[in-house]
Formats: structure tokens, C-alpha cells, sequence
């Protein structure tokens, strides 16, 4: 052992540089793979946090003639028969969709003090029926949800409860409610995880009579606990061939005729399910996940493949004095043992700087861009599962060195006679493809990802977004038209209008229906104020805009977009039988009204006449002239917002912020995906760096007699150059495919893509190209410029 640290430390004394280069270059590839693999851990545990997850499904249907994909969305009545349906459902649970998932459900109430004073709160809440405590894990810390439950109960969340209460008992407090009801604190739950679809939030008990009969009204998420996984499509075929859906929804209705398909997705799959609407679970990705994880393993093995380089490049400056050691009479076993050890040693020095990198790495606002905690009592098997990689990497980049190291006979290499074998050659221009490869495709990726987040950022949306304020102001609905004109009294407001939903804020918005020339339709509906084309810009297609006089009609007015015309035939100056009614007056261009994951879908814009104006005023929108002051602006709005709301403070939004939030996600996991592939572009170019060094130095010699021979320095720059030039296009060829392929599934998670350019590929090429040229050219120009005779001499 003696033997094996004299040895390492004389490698650390002599090759300081080459050693901390290597610690650096591997503490930060450890340090990126093991954040990888924590926000990896988050993604693939998401509601594994409930006991027996793999028990729990939820219900999603299908309707070709209705929805355009699976939704989560129900009649209560529906749930109640469908829970009665078979002995495998050993508990259900149904929450109202309205509140379930939205981070725009919210409580508004206040708590009295025992001075009397009140504290005026705005929390998320959800409204559920109590068997939803039976199927999701909860651990109440207060109370408890086993006995009588009742409308006039809430539980909420540790968190929740200390914020109002302090540190009194939570278990028995009352909320009131603005309107005046009084809720009572039942429990008090320890707070979930953030990676489940189950937020800590308030939950209010669903009225047991709410719609018990309704089965029009579909506004309910069912979720059902079995008791084997395996009886799921047991449940399925069973129910769709029992109950009568005529009896329940129509003489007409017929489940074979409509192609309705069910489906129960496992609750552990709802994170990952794409492609759903009314669903308002964070979702992500499993291509963007994959993606994650391989660049995870490039980073590590282009980080163990410089090790091994940097290792062999030292070669030239070793290898005498390790066969010196064996014509002394050390064992190869042991010299070989030595370099392994090296290795190893150096592997595990870089684990613990890359533990202080990431301790560095949480106090950076990069940080945000990671989901999960990274303390490292949070992740006990990532962080020693990464020490075994560790050993691993350490153990593979000293294995090969060692054994090239001592495989020369001892007395050539104290004469000077040594090279490269043609497998050693072999080997070398294996480890540049491996980088090359890694490079071109990580750019590419990187380069598409950012595209398609600026696409969908940035496209025109088919109406005017510039100088538009936004405003949630379903606070003060009823205040509306009086709130709009004190509005409109600041010089630098040009219009106004109102909406029930804020646009361009969702993957999809509310379905009614319509019997429309006989035919029952389903459609997207978002009511607006008559102005609201106007003020947003919104061009009419065919027939007329929305006037005053549609609003202060009876029934109100519709625009339908391209879509719902030729996909159902809609004509001008047609109505809906029924309800809704109204004429339709106008049809307009297939505008982006949603997110650019989900295609078209039919849509109309209704102007609700004076049969009802519910939710009009729910969102305002505010135009401000090109020239006004922004920021006096939103002063005078929000003096205005706090005279009719002084107790919570109504969100102001730029349009353009309303678009980012809707691709948040999409643009934390690009920006994730961006940083890594740019460290590990970095950590491949410095591999690239030490092959060159390692080439240039084997071929001293030769360099040295072309020199003395009449070459130029440039002439052997370009043979260098030249060389590498043939590996890079071989790698390109093979990169290009691979990344065309995993950009083309990845864009799969989107209707609305951004183009495969060609450029992208020629501009990844150029780079990779560029800085392999100027590393090969500055280390070959500093070979070629030495004293020639010296080069040979030192052979």
C-alpha cells in the first residue's frame, strides 16, 4: 500500500494542473448528473406519496362527436353507479372539476382574533366529497375526517394552519367566508409533498344532494381505489356492458354508435398522461424525462472519457519512470494497481466537491429550475448511488491507462521507443466520435427546445396582445360598467372590455351545448363584452362584429370560429334551438384562443344578451394608447382595484406575462435541458482539447522531421485539421439522425410545432467545427513552431 500512495502523491506534486483538471472536470459532471437525477426522482415520483397508488385510477371517457380527446369530467349521478358497479371498487372518491387542480379557485375569508380585529386571507381551495380521504393518504396531525363530515367543515393543511392561527390548535377555529358563512376547522393534515396532484389546500365538503340527479351537468372527477390493479379493465367492461346509458342519458344514446371509450388511468399516470383536456394535473413529458436522463449518463461518460484521456495524455511524462519502477523490480500488478488507485482516489475527491457544488448550486437562483429540495437528507439513495458511479468512473478511466501504461517492454521505453499501437490509435479516435456525437446532438436538442418555446411564445395568436393589461377581477363583477369608466378616465387608457375567461390562459375552456338544425353540438364557449373584438383586435372573417345592440338583446349574438363553421355546417343568420340561443352574426379566423399542446377545436364567442350576464366581468382587459405611461397606468388602476377590494390585492398582469405563465413548465424544462447540454458541450470540448494534446505529443516527432524536411507550419496545421475535419463529418452523419429523431418526438407533445430547419443542423456542425479547428490549430501551431532538432532529440 506503501508503494501506491508514494505514487500518487508524486503524480499529484508533478502534474498539478492535469490533476486539478481532472477533480473540476468530473466534480462537475457529478455534480450535474446527481441534480438530473433528483429532478428525475420528482418527475417519476409523483403521487407515489399515497399509500397503495398503484391501487388508485381515475376515470377519463372519450366522445368522438363531442370532445376532441380524453377528459376527466362526469355527472354526479354517473360516478354514483358507476362506484356501485363492481366489488373490486373498495373505495371512490368524486371531487367538483370546477375547483379540482385550478390555481384560480380560490377562498376569500377573514379570522377574528381574540381582540376582534380580522385578517383577511385568499387561499386555494377544492371542494371534495368526504371518501376522498379514504382513497388518498392523508396524515392529520389534528382531528380527524372518521366521523361526521359536513358542508359547514374544512381541512386544511399544516402550513395553512399556522399561518392563521399561529401556534394555537387549528381543530375546531372557524373561517368566515365573505358572504358570511362560518366554517369549521375538522382537521389539520401534514403537508403533501409538491409532487402530487393533490395540493395542500383548503378542502370544503361537497353538499351530498349537489346534483345528485343531474345528468347533464358534467363537472366531476372520479377516482376509485381497487383492490388489484389487475381487475381495472375487469371494471371497465363490466360497467360499459351492464348499464343501461339509454335509460340514463336518452332513447338515442348509444354507446357502440357514438364510440365512446373509457379508460382508467392509474394515478401515477396522470402525471405523464399528454393530450387531455379539462385537466388541470401538472403534467409533464416522458420524451423531455428521457432526454433528461441521457444527458445525464453523456455527462458522465464524456467526464470518465476526459479522465481516461488526461491520463493517457500524461503518458509521455510516466511511462519512463514506471518502467524504471519495474526494472527495479516492482510487480506490474502493483504499478498497475497504483494508476487504478490514482483514479479512484481522484473519482471520489471530485463526489465530494461536486457535494459543495450543489451546496453552491441551491444558492444561485439557477436553482429554480429544479422542482424538488436538494438537501441531501432528502435524497439518500441518489446521493449513494452516485458515490457507487463514482467508484465506477474511477475504477473504468484508471483500468485502461494502467494496463497501456505498463505494456510496453521496459527496455524500448528507456531507450525512447514507444507509440501508439493501431488499437491505441483506434481507441483515441473512438473517444473523440463518442464527444463529437455527444456535442452535435446535445446542440441541436437545445437549439429546437428553444425554438419551440420562442414559436409558441411569440407567434401571432390571430388577435392584438401589445399594450393589453389584464385584470382578474371577478371580485367586482357586479361593478363592472362603473369600474370600467373610472378605468377609462386615465389619458393613457384607450379601451376596455371584459370576458368570463381569461384568454389564451389554458389548454382549453368551458363546453356547452347546442341543438343546432337537429343535431346536438358541443363546442368551446367563451362569453364576452360586445367589445371585445374590438378592443383585442380580433378580425371578422365572414358577416359582422358584436354591437351594443346584441348585448341589449334577448338572447344575445354568436361568432364561431373557421372550424366550428365547416365542421358543422354553421350558416349566417342562423340560431340554436333550445338553449343557448342567440344568432349566429359573424365568423372569424381559427385564432389561438388556448395553449399551442392542443389543436383547434370548434369555438364560439357569445355576447350573452339580457337573459344573463353571469361571469362577463370576470376578466378586464385594459388597452393602453402606444405612447402611455406603463407604470402610471397600473397605479391608477390599482388605487381604483383597492377602493372597490381594499382586503386582497386583485392580480395585474401584462398579456405577454399571462403567455409565459401558460408555457412555464415547458420553459423551466427547456432551460434545464439548456444548461446541462451547454456543461456537457463544455465538458466535451475540453476532452476534445486533451485528445489533441495527447495526439500533438505522440507525433512530436514526426512534426519535428516534416519540419526539417521543408514543411510549413500551416501545411501541418492543415494535415491536423484535415484529420479531425473527416472524424467530425462521419460523427455528424450519425449525430444528425439521432438528434432529428429524439427533436421529432419530443415536438410531438405539441399541435402547433416549430419547423425542422435545416440551419439548425449547419449551425450545430459550425460549432462544433469552429472550436475543434482553434484547438487544433493553437496546440499543433505551439508542436510545429518549436526547434525541430529538439522535437526529435526528446524521441
Amino acid at each position: 500500500m506503501r508503494p501506491i500512495i508514494r505514487n500518487l502523491v508524486s503524480v499529484i506534486r508533478r502534474f498539478k494542473l492535469a490533476a486539478t483538471l481532472n477533480v473540476l472536470g468530473l466534480s462537475v459532471a457529478f455534480a450535474a448528473f446527481m441534480v438530473i437525477m433528483i429532478q428525475l426522482d420528482y418527475h417519476y415520483g409523483f403521487d407515489k406519496c399515497h399509500k397503495d397508488h398503484d391501487k388508485i385510477f381515475r376515470l377519463e371517457v372519450y366522445v368522438p362527436q363531442l370532445t376532441p380527446t380524453f377528459i376527466p369530467m362526469f355527472p354526479r349521478p354517473f360516478a354514483d353507479a358507476f362506484f356501485e358497479s363492481s366489488p373490486h371498487i373498495v373505495a371512490n372518491a368524486i371531487t367538483n372539476h370546477a375547483s379540482f387542480g385550478d390555481s384560480d379557485r380560490h377562498a376569500f375569508f377573514h379570522v377574528e382574533t381574540d381582540g376582534g380585529a380580522r385578517r383577511y386571507y385568499k387561499e386555494k381551495v377544492v371542494t371534495v366529497a368526504p371518501e376522498f380521504f379514504d382513497v388518498f393518504t392523508f396524515d392529520f396531525v389534528e382531528g380527524s375526517t372518521g366521523g361526521h363530515v359536513g358542508t359547514e367543515h374544512i381541512i386544511i393543511p399544516q402550513s395553512m394552519a399556522r399561518k392563521l392561527f399561529g401556534n394555537q390548535p387549528a381543530a375546531g377555529k372557524q373561517i368566515i367566508l365573505d358572504n358570511g358563512t362560518n366554517l369549521t376547522v375538522l382537521a389539520v393534515y401534514r403537508d403533501l409533498p409538491s409532487n402530487t396532484i393533490i395540493e395542500n389546500k383548503i378542502f370544503t365538503i361537497l353538499h351530498p344532494d349537489e346534483n345528485r340527479n343531474n345528468w347533464g351537468n358534467f363537472q366531476y372527477v372520479i377516482f376509485i381505489r381497487v383492490n388489484d390493479p389487475s381487475n381495472a379493465p375487469l371494471i371497465l367492461d363490466n360497467f360499459t356492458n351492464t348499464f343501461d346509458f339509454a335509460r340514463a342519458f336518452g332513447q338515442d344514446f348509444s354507446v357502440e354508435e357514438w364510440e365512446i371509450d373509457f379508460r382508467l388511468t392509474a394515478l401515477s399516470d396522470i402525471h405523464f398522461t399528454q393530450n387531455m383536456q379539462y385537466d388541470f394535473a401538472p403534467k409533464v413529458s416522458r420524451q423531455t424525462l428521457m432526454i433528461l436522463f441521457a444527458i445525464a449518463i453523456v455527462i458522465v461518460v464524456i467526464a470518465g472519457i476526459n479522465f481516461t484521456n488526461f491520463s493517457m495524455a500524461l503518458t509521455p511524462m510516466r511511462i519512463k519512470n514506471i518502467n524504471t519502477q519495474r526494472v527495479m523490480g516492482a510487480l506490474q500488478s502493483t504499478i498497475r494497481a497504483a494508476i487504478v488507485f490514482e483514479a479512484v482516489f481522484f473519482s471520489l475527491l471530485s463526489y465530494f466537491v461536486a457535494l459543495l457544488l450543489i451546496l453552491l448550486f441551491k444558492a444561485t437562483p439557477l436553482a429554480g429550475l429544479i422542482d424538488s429540495d436538494l438537501s441531501f437528507a432528502s435524497h439518500p439513495l441518489i446521493f449513494g448511488g452516485a458515490s457507487l458511479v463514482t467508484l465506477l468512473v474511477g475504477f473504468l478511466a484508471g483500468a485502461y491507462p494502467a494496463r497501456y501504461m505498463t505494456s510496453f517492454e521496459p527496455a524500448l521505453v528507456l531507450k525512447g521507443s514507444f507509440g501508439l499501437t493501431p488499437k491505441g490509435r483506434m481507441l483515441r479516435n473512438a473517444l473523440i466520435a463518442v464527444q463529437f456525437i455527444a456535442s452535435f446532438a446535445l446542440i441541436v436538442g437545445a437549439l429546437f427546445m428553444y425554438l419551440q418555446n420562442h414559436f409558441m411564445q411569440n407567434s401571432h395568436l390571430g388577435f392584438n396582445k401589445d399594450g393589453i393589461i389584464t385584470i382578474d377581477t371577478r371580485r367586482i363583477a357586479d361593478h363592472r360598467d362603473i369600474f370600467a369608466e373610472r378605468i377609462k378616465a386615465h389619458s393613457g387608457v384607450e379601451d376596455i372590455t371584459f370576458s368570463t375567461n381569461l384568454l389564451s390562459s389554458a389548454d382549453g375552456y368551458i363546453l356547452w351545448g347546442g341543438n343546432y338544425r337537429g343535431e346536438q353540438l358541443t363546442f368551446q364557449v367563451l362569453p364576452v363584452h360586445y367589445s371585445f373584438f374590438e378592443v383585442m383586435g380580433i378580425e371578422i372573417s365572414e358577416g359582422r362584429s358584436f354591437s351594443l345592440e346584441d348585448e341589449e338583446s334577448e338572447n344575445g349574438a354568436w361568432i364561431f370560429n373557421e372550424t366550428a363553421k365547416h365542421q358543422f355546417g354553421m350558416e349566417l343568420n342562423t340560431s340554436f334551438d333550445g338553449w343557448p340561443r342567440g344568432e349566429i352574426i359573424g365568423f372569424m379566423p381559427d385564432i389561438k384562443i388556448a395553449s399551442f399542446r392542443m389543436s383547434v377545436e370548434p369555438t364560439g364567442f357569445y355576447v350573452m344578451g339580457t337573459r344573463g350576464r353571469w361571469g362577463q366581468g370576470n376578466y378586464t382587459y385594459v388597452k393602453l394608447h402606444e405612447s402611455a405611461n406603463v407604470n402610471a397606468a397600473i397605479s391608477h388602476i390599482d388605487n381604483i382595484l383597492v377602493d372597490y377590494e381594499p382586503n386582497y390585492a386583485l392580480e395585474i398582469l401584462y398579456f405577454d406575462e399571462v403567455i409565459k405563465r401558460l408555457y412555464e413548465k415547458e420553459t423551466r424544462l427547456s432551460a434545464l435541458i439548456t444548461l446541462f447540454s451547454m456543461l456537457a458541450i463544455f465538458i466535451s470540448i475540453v476532452g476534445v482539447f486533451g485528445l489533441v494534446v495527447f495526439d500533438s505529443e505522440y507525433r512530436r516527432k514526426e512534426i519535428g522531421v516534416r519540419k526539417v524536411h521543408g514543411a510549413t507550419t500551416l501545411s501541418i496545421i492543415v494535415m491536423f485539421n484535415k484529420a479531425y475535419f473527416k472524424i467530425l463529418a462521419v460523427c455528424f452523419v450519425i449525430a444528425a439522425p439521432l438528434a432529428w429523431y429524439t427533436v421529432t418526438r419530443w415536438l410531438e407533445n405539441f399541435a402547433y410545432k416549430t419547423p425542422m430547419h435545416w440551419w439548425v443542423y449547419l449551425l450545430a456542425f459550425a460549432a462544433v467545427a469552429l472550436i475543434t479547428v482553434c484547438t487544433v490549430t493553437f496546440q499543433n501551431w505551439k508542436v510545429a513552431n518549436d526547434d525541430p532538432v529538439k522535437s526529435i532529440k526528446s524521441e
